[in-house]
This record gives C-alpha cells, sequence and structure tokens, in this order.
C-alpha cells in the first residue's frame, strides 16, 4: 500500500490506518507483524519517517491510549529485543536508543 507521489508543487499522499470507534464496548485493535523463517531468517519490520531538505524531518510518534476509568491503568509500551534460544554462540538481539545530532545546536535527548 503507498500514496502516489508528489506532483512538483504538492506533497505526496497519506495512509491512515484506523481501527473503529465504538461507543459501548471495546474498539478495534490493529496488528502488523512479518512472518516467520522456518528455515531462514525472520521478516523484518521497519518504520521511517521522511527526510526534509526546505523543512523539519518528519516526525514518528508513538502513544498508548489513556483511561479516565476509576481503578484503570493507561496503556503501556513495551519495546522488547529478540531473544536467542539457540545453543553456544547465540545472542540476544541489542536495543538501540539514540537521539539525532544537531550540527550547529543542540542535538535531541533520550530520557
Amino acid at each position: 500500500i503507498k500514496s502516489a507521489n508528489a506532483g512538483s508543487a504538492g506533497a505526496s499522499g497519506k495512509l491512515v490506518f484506523s481501527s473503529g470507534y465504538s461507543t459501548t464496548g471495546n474498539s478495534g485493535a490493529i496488528y502488523i507483524g512479518s512472518g516467520v523463517g522456518a528455515s531462514g531468517k525472520g521478516g523484518a519490520i521497519s518504520v521511517t519517517a521522511g527526510d526534509g531538505d526546505s523543512g523539519n524531518g518528519g516526525a514518528i510518534s508513538i502513544g498508548a491510549g489513556s483511561t479516565s476509568m476509576a481503578q484503570s491503568t493507561g496503556g503501556s509500551i513495551s519495546v522488547v529485543s529478540g531473544s536467542s534460544t539457540g545453543s553456544a554462540g547465540s545472542d540476544g538481539g541489542a536495543l538501540f536508543a539514540a537521539a539525532g545530532a544537531g550540527l550547529k545546536d543542540t542535538g535531541g535527548a533520550v530520557s
């Protein structure tokens, strides 16, 4: 699924994936996944925002849901690297977090 490229003076299209709104029950879920490689590598998932050469680069925002219900908990965000259950010489996946550098001003922060 891909939006069309922009013309010389326009912006490219946007894609929206959204589950439905519910007034009396749970709203729908969205799942994105790649396949298992039974005799090879598992599929990768990449999420990237576009570069901007005459403005800001695109942002990626991940947010968990809030709640107003008493004795309830807001949604969680989990980032977990892959484990390895192989024999000797197998390592778990690394987890990296880095902020962007600033060429003339302060770089971003990781907090």
